[in-house]
């Protein structure tokens, strides 16, 4: 019992840590929420105007595509986040080398912070949701199997993601500045992802790119679910997609990531 404690102990650190790191940021905590208030009411208003005289668009109704944009909003952070810019600062930093030496994989260690930071999230973005249900009419659904398999959807959909974020990361190693790489990935989740269009309301040649790129598994799959959008039926077929892109990537980013390890560019030298 004591070696499998001293394995997971590092681990239990990583994720008290990410309370207490938001702590320390709380005012750009409270700016962000400021800034989502706003987000949503644009949206809102946008999509108003776009459905002005229509009773219909791409087969969703206007309650249909306001109530999925409003989860869209909510849940946006799950894809924006980027570990390109956590990369650029370890070496930028000189701090990847102790990243390595640490007695923990450096894979795992990044996805237990962020499935940390993915559950603070949520519970934080509460007063969010409260905001979004009594301005503008958001609608939750009533079942416990949809948010089960909501809930399910959404961690395997942040595993999928979070592979391709690491694929993607590895990028840095490559290059000496990685704030336009940091900014195409974040632009990337938010258009491809499905935070800012319904993917039933995109022409069919984009909507497939967007079908077939990760993002999606983050988003689109898990909100879809929750605004009602995609029947609970078809969640057993959504978790066996999800879970072929989760085995192609980890596979794919650990194998890339050990020969991207070799090549490190510092700024200076």
């Amino acid at each position: 019992m004591e070696r499998p404690a001293r394995i997971v102990r590092p681990y239990l650190a990583i994720v008290s840590s990410v309370p207490r790191l938001y702590l320390a940021y709380r005012a750009w905590a409270w700016m962000e929420f400021i800034v989502q208030i706003i987000a949503l009411t644009v949206f809102v208003f946008f999509w108003r105007a776009i459905y002005a005289g229509r009773s219909s668009l791409g087969g969703l109704t206007q309650a249909q595509t306001i109530n999925y944009i409003l989860l869209a909003q909510v849940m946006a952070p799950v894809v924006m986040e980027s570990l390109v810019f956590t990369f650029g600062g370890l070496l930028r930093q000189g701090e990847l080398a102790v990243e390595l030496l640490r007695p923990m994989d450096l894979q795992a260690r990044f996805y237990v912070e962020q499935v940390s930071s993915l559950g603070l999230s949520l519970v934080l973005k509460i007063p969010l949701a409260v905001i979004a249900w009594l301005a503008f009419g958001l609608r939750l659904p009533r079942d416990p199997l949809v948010w089960l398999a909501f809930l399910f959807t959404l961690v395997l959909g942040h595993a999928v993601v979070f592979c391709f974020d690491w694929l993607f990361a590895c990028l840095a190693f490559y290059t000496t500045e990685t704030w336009g790489l940091g900014m195409v990935r974040q632009s990337m989740g938010a258009f491809f992802g499905g935070a800012l269009i319904p993917l039933a309301l995109m022409p069919e040649g984009l909507r497939t790119i967007c079908q077939s790129l990760p993002f999606v598994q983050a988003l689109y799959v898990p909100v879809s679910l929750l605004s009602g959008i995609t029947p609970l039926s078809q969640a057993p077929g959504l978790w066996m997609a999800q879970l072929t892109w989760l085995a192609g990537l980890l596979v794919a980013s650990r194998a890339v990531f050990r020969i991207a390890v070799r090549k490190v560019t510092v700024q200076g030298g």
